[in-house]
């Protein structure tokens, strides 16, 4: 069953996002910003502008997720200007950030991270992540921009939203397996094996 605002709000009380916001944001001060925050059936996830890295060719090398070359990725300036802050995602390139909130998923709790429509029309696609019962920590987002045309990405603005699921409590949970992504920092984190 997906958790409705109300769900949402009650879990989010023993611990489930932080910070949360009990609804949906959409100005700061008097500037408009993209959401973030509780929506009727989710959550939007604010992107960390502590950093945003890009994938760029090296050649000689391809990227291999048992083997992963951090030196394909390239850390990306964050800019400021009268919108806000943002990172700039080149057309038809792929990146990573990290969002701002914290999870911390119950045993019978996992969430999935959808794009948010208007990035979508930009061209930017969120990948389509899982966060499984039991998680805990900053979920590494990842980008690509599909378009001909450079796009700016917003920090501390909304940029995914969060879909929760409830079902039976699971035998055993992403944290009592000891995945390999638990507990990660604000901070981009690297395919791991």
């Amino acid at each position: 069953m997906i958790l409705n605002d109300q769900q949402i709000t009650d879990h989010a009380s023993r611990g489930m996002i932080k910070p949360f916001f009990p609804r949906l944001i959409r100005r700061v001060k008097k500037y408009p910003v993209l959401s973030y925050g509780l929506s009727s059936y989710g959550y939007d996830l604010r992107l960390s502008p502590r950093e945003f890295k890009i994938f760029r060719h090296l050649p000689g090398t391809v990227i291999d997720p048992k083997n992963f070359n951090p030196g394909n990725l390239e850390k990306t300036k964050l800019h400021q200007d009268a919108n806000g802050a943002y990172f700039i995602l080149p057309a038809r390139s792929y990146g990573l950030g990290v969002a701002v909130e914290q999870l911390n998923l119950p045993a019978h709790i996992s969430a999935i991270c959808v794009g948010k429509s208007t990035y979508a029309r930009c061209g930017i696609i969120a990948n389509l992540t899982p966060a499984e019962a039991g998680w805990k920590g900053h979920l590494t987002l990842e980008f690509s921009n599909s378009s001909a045309a450079d796009c700016r990405i917003y920090a501390n603005e909304g940029v995914v939203q969060m879909l929760f699921f409830s079902g039976a409590p699971c035998r055993t949970s992403y944290q009592k397996r000891t995945g390999k992504y638990q507990c990660q920092k604000q901070e981009i984190t690297l395919p791991r094996i």
